[in-house]
């Protein structure tokens, strides 16, 4: 099970440390070849494959998954250690030769360190692959600049699977990815309407990652290393009047447990319809019969 550090100040020294160096937002299928390379070099070595990340965003950009469903990604691609740095203001002023030198060499005492080729640090993000080469000669680690990883010729970023996921186009994002499209979130309190009408649900508030428009899906559903089937519903509950709150609900499909505050990830596999708005709650309710049965036949073909 990978061991996550906190802070610049609680790390400690490690065996013959093979780091993978980067944000990794949404551990997409470039950051997956970055820290695959990693474990791989660090089994070949008898090392230790440690990640490197900050948190939050040092481009304050909109995260594609939270930092717990990150660590959760890394973790399962077989690192030992993932070391979080809190990206504050003090950190952002630190110069790029000297985090090379008293995080990654004095306090990890890297012995491999992996990039992306576009990967910038330190203050002003002045650093670059380029001062890596130059340090690694001086501190006498090994320095391996992993290629960009490219779909349909265009290279696989951040950035464009977000846009994707916003827009809905959860298949082309899953192919740049490697994986479905997900989202990790906290089990609340909600109005229970759903369970009057014959339907527990668990509202889910979402870690601050990107969530897929509105409408509702068939989804799989990952609770305490558990796998179960659903439909999850996005949207703002036109029927009621709620238009104005989106809601992010999930019934699981035979299960009645109490699960609030636990945490549960949502994984995307057909969108099922968009949101409608009925004129009554009984036509609601057949809806989401029907939805239901579309959902159960759709996982019995699989």
């Amino acid at each position: 099970m990978m061991k996550v550090i906190y802070g610049i100040n609680k790390i400690k020294k490690f065996g013959r440390p093979v780091v993978a160096l980067g944000v990794f937002d949404g551990v997409h299928r470039g950051h997956q070849y970055i820290l695959k390379s990693a474990v791989k070099i660090a089994r070949r070595i008898n090392g230790t494959a440690v990640a490197l990340t900050f948190d939050p965003h040092p481009q304050r950009a909109g995260d594609i998954s939270s930092l717990e469903h990150r660590l959760r990604l890394i973790g399962q691609l077989g690192i030992e250690i993932c070391i979080v740095i809190n990206f504050n203001q003090k950190f952002a002023e630190i110069q790029a030769e000297d985090f090379a030198r008293e995080v990654l060499v004095r306090k990890i005492g890297a012995v491999y360190i992996l990039v992306g080729k576009n990967f910038r640090f330190g203050r002003q993000a002045r650093g670059g692959v380029g001062l890596l080469e130059k340090l690694a000669g001086c501190y006498n680690f090994k320095l391996k600049i992993c290629r960009q990883v490219k779909m349909d010729n265009q290279p696989i970023s951040s950035t464009s699977i977000r846009k994707l996921i916003l827009k809905g186009k959860l298949n082309t994002a899953q192919r740049l990815l490697g994986r479905r499209v997900s989202i990790l979130g906290s089990v609340i309190r909600g109005a229970s309407l759903a369970r009057r009408l014959g339907f527990p649900t668990a509202n889910i508030n979402p870690h601050h990652e990107v969530v897929p428009p509105s409408g509702v899906y068939a989804v799989e559903i990952v609770l305490e290393g558990k796998r179960f089937y659903g439909v999850c519903s996005i949207g703002n509950k036109p029927t009621l009047g709620q238009e104005k709150i989106q809601h992010i609900e999930v019934h699981i499909f035979d299960f009645s447990k109490n699960i609030y505050g636990k945490q549960l990830e949502v994984i995307f596999i057909k969108k099922i319809r968009e949101q409608e708005k009925f004129s009554s709650l009984v036509l609601l309710t057949r809806q989401i019969q029907r939805d239901i049965t579309f959902a159960k036949s759709l996982f019995s073909l699989h």
